[in-house]
């Protein structure tokens, strides 16, 4: 089932994550869910705040990469309760999107490699290290888990020349080909 992505201004982008347990009632469903809503709407990650969840789980399938890097061939993982501990290397700028804030694509200066742990849909603990595109973009969904937008990432001034543009977001006003919840207008 297709899964509407919460919009720029939504309150749930912004809350900090819990962690949850196997016997989270729906996880597979909700993960199989999330992967489905993610192919969908052209994504490569997605976190559960996207979809209104406040818990710490998002999904990753960087298979669209894998002609530039043979290592993402297949890379299709479920991230539960993740830490990220080490990051490593100078920061790299890279063009950087997101399904919440669609239409606005920006350069995003981060670390190009990482360890994290992470417990997979089954419960497995894992202990990884990443690099390149997979740790990007297992960042930007990190950052989801914890209230952050990769917009927060931004100079003052790229900030305040989006501000129009998130504005509309907020508002409803975007041509997103997917289903979206946007906040609830003030009266």
């Amino acid at each position: 089932m297709i899964l509407p992505v919460y919009a720029y201004g939504t309150p749930h982008l912004r809350k900090v994550s819990d962690d949850i347990g196997p016997d989270y009632e729906g996880l597979a469903d909700l993960i199989e869910n999330m992967f489905e809503t993610m192919r969908s709407s052209d994504g490569v990650g997605l976190a559960a705040p996207q979809v209104g969840l406040s818990i710490r789980l998002f999904v990753v399938d960087a298979n669209i990469y894998a002609d530039e890097d043979p290592g993402l061939k297949d890379f299709r993982r479920v991230f539960i309760n993740s830490e990220i501990y080490h990051y490593e290397g100078r920061e790299e700028l890279m063009t950087e999107g997101c399904l919440s804030i669609p239409g606005i694509h920006e350069d995003v200066s981060r670390p190009p490699e990482i360890r994290i742990r992470y417990l997979d849909e089954n419960f497995r603990e894992h202990d990884e290290s990443f690099s390149g595109m997979a740790a990007r973009i297992i960042q930007h969904e990190y950052d989801h888990l914890d209230g952050i937008l990769f917009t927060d990432k931004l100079s003052p001034l790229k900030k305040r020349l989006l501000k129009g543009k998130l504005r509309d977001i907020t508002n409803g006003k975007t041509d997103a080909k997917y289903k979206m919840v946007f906040p609830s207008k003030k009266k």
